[in-house]
């Protein structure tokens, strides 16, 4: 047998070595010279979302993650409850959405998500206030209401009668962007119709949030390139911005100006408007208020309403159509608790679904494991040390990933990756309350989300009518997984086919 030489034996060297390496490190991306870990983000983007899972999980929960040299994208990944209770409550006036976080959104203006110190405060004040209000809060219901009612249940009809799947997810996502105009700018703009019409201005919506990702995993040089030469994803953000910002300003802030210089030219027996703009235009006066004061506030609100509660719904649906006890459990509650109208209908008033526990359950464990957004992320203004004793220097971007803590064993058992709304049932009967810095799908601290509540009554009421009057049947052999996006919707859609149900 011929001997080795030294050239062969140095690259058996190599091999074991590289092999040995990756064994010990087959839970953490390569950190490569001048490119960092960027490589290995890149590879596993398509499923980034259980990659970064992945990681947390194998490096307790935290790790640090390396960009290329010079890229600035350098960041602490998180699922630790007490870091995101750290970074969102305890130390929040440390923590700012930062440069990098304003820069990627910047379409989204100085509304409520992007502005920071005094300007956000102003921004959630305003807001809170007026979803305080009983006029607006009893508009919205009824918007809800008269748009399932008008809208959703004839379209499934239609699918019934004539025995054609539907994409549920883009019926969500229509219905939703209808209530949310209808309730901010007191527009609606009827995308969700047996014929589907092609709105413009809901699928600039779609564009707009596929390049806010974009914007996350490529480096800042590279889409700011593609955005001085106008090509690619920042051609397309740009021309959707163009289309909202027709809407925010034709349909809205100018029909909402002109309605209130006519509205006292009302009959006493005419209710006032009640949209998020005429509020603020009636309040603050139509003088004295900046149009992009509004349109940054509308499109913030806009953008909140549409995809967070259409994301929430189709995985819900997808869950319940795969765990038939769940709706069978949700089925008889709404049988025993709810008041019958006419013929096998029911009341579903905002007044009742308060009773509907098992549902709203249901809905938390859906949202637990899918939450709509599945990474949220700040910036430390200045150095310092998280409960978990790592260091953050300051500029360094905190990502904590809400989809990650879904999953989490420490937080939830060793069935966290199961479907089980009983977990959130107290042995009462009553809703078992969980702290925000671990149920995370509304944010946690200052920044948690203004309209959880008004969200809750959204699902359930759609999800209730829906379950009641129909069966839902997934089509077989459709592959369900995330879209890459900064809101968890699926990436084919959810095609179901329905039936009336009896009984």
């Amino acid at each position: 047998m011929a001997m080795l030489g030294y050239g062969e034996l140095l690259v058996a060297f190599l091999l074991f070595v590289l092999i040995h390496y990756w064994r010990l490190n087959r839970h953490a991306p390569t950190n490569w010279p001048v490119l960092g870990m960027l490589p290995g983000l890149l590879l596993n983007v398509s499923t980034v979302f259980d990659y970064i899972t992945t990681i947390l999980k194998h490096n307790g929960g935290n790790f640090m993650f390396q960009g290329p040299w010079l890229s600035n994208m350098n960041m602490f990944l998180t699922s630790d409850p007490m870091n995101v209770q750290h970074v969102t409550s305890t130390k929040f006036g440390n923590y700012s959405k930062g440069d990098e976080f304003r820069e990627i959104f910047e379409a989204l203006g100085d509304g409520i998500f992007r502005s920071e110190f005094q300007m956000w405060k102003y921004n959630r004040s305003i807001t809170h206030s007026i979803f305080k209000k009983v006029g607006f809060q009893s508009f919205i219901h009824k918007t809800i209401k008269n748009k399932t009612e008008s809208c959703l249940l004839p379209f499934l009809d239609h699918a019934w009668i004539q025995g054609t799947e539907v994409d549920l997810q883009e019926a969500f996502q229509r219905l939703s962007f209808d209530v949310i105009c209808s309730t901010v700018l007191g527009f609606d703009p009827t995308s969700l119709s047996i014929d589907l019409p092609e709105v413009a201005c809901e699928k600039a919506f779609t564009e707009l949030l596929e390049g806010f990702f974009y914007r996350h995993v490529v480096p800042k040089c590279l889409w700011k390139l593609q955005k001085w030469l106008q090509l690619g994803k920042e051609k397309k953000m740009k021309e959707s911005q163009e289309i909202l910002d027709q809407m925010l300003y034709t349909e809205g802030i100018s029909r909402c100006k002109m309605q209130g210089q006519s509205s006292g030219n009302s009959t006493p027996e005419e209710e006032p408007p009640f949209s998020l703009l005429d509020i603020l235009i009636s309040e603050e006066g139509k003088e004295k208020i900046d149009d992009k004061f509004l349109r940054d506030t509308a499109l913030n609100l806009l953008a909140a309403g549409r995809d967070t509660i259409s994301a929430g719904l189709t995985w819900f649906f997808w869950l319940v159509a795969t765990h038939p006890s769940v709706e069978s459990n949700i089925l008889e509650e709404i049988r025993e608790k709810l008041p019958a109208r006419e013929g096998n209908g029911k009341d579903f008033g905002v007044e009742w679904l308060s009773k509907l526990t098992y549902l709203h359950a249901a809905i938390s464990e859906s949202l637990r494991l899918y939450p709509p957004v599945p990474l949220e992320h700040t910036c430390a203004l200045k150095s310092d040390m998280l409960p978990t004793g790592h260091w953050i220097n300051a500029n360094t971007i905190v990502m904590y990933s809400l989809y990650s803590m879904g999953r989490r064993e420490e937080i939830w058992g060793e069935d966290c990756l199961k479907f089980r709304p009983e977990r959130w049932i107290s042995k009462s009967g009553g809703i078992i309350h969980m702290p925000s810095h671990k149920f995370i799908a509304f944010n946690a601290g200052p920044r948690s989300c203004l309209g959880k509540e008004i969200s809750f009554i959204e699902m359930k009421m759609i999800a209730a009518n829906i379950l009641w009057n129909y069966r839902i049947h997934l089509v077989e052999g459709q592959a369900i997984s995330p879209r890459v996006s900064v809101v968890l919707h699926m990436k084919h859609g959810l095609k179901v086919t329905v039936t009336k149900r009896s009984i």
